[in-house]
């Protein structure tokens, strides 16, 4: 997804009860593992904060400052 729509734009969460299907990260206690494959394919700290939710929050920013200026009803 990132190299289709770049690193600003996409987010990764756990299933944090098991079942996600994704080999080494059955349940949450096995996040480190994406974080460490993300390492290990190049990507700066930077970029995993993104995806680990810094994009999220930079979205909820956004939306809330959007919602700021419309009237109130």
């Amino acid at each position: 997804m990132v190299e289709l729509i770049g690193i600003d734009h996409v987010g990764i969460s756990s299933d944090f009860d098991g079942g996600g299907g994704i080999e080494g990260w059955s349940d949450a206690s096995e996040t480190f593992n994406v974080t460490l494959e993300l390492v290990r394919r190049g990507y700066s700290e930077t970029d995993i904060a993104k995806l680990w939710g810094g994009n999220l929050l930079r979205v909820l920013d956004e939306v809330q400052a959007v919602a700021a200026g419309w009237p109130a009803d």
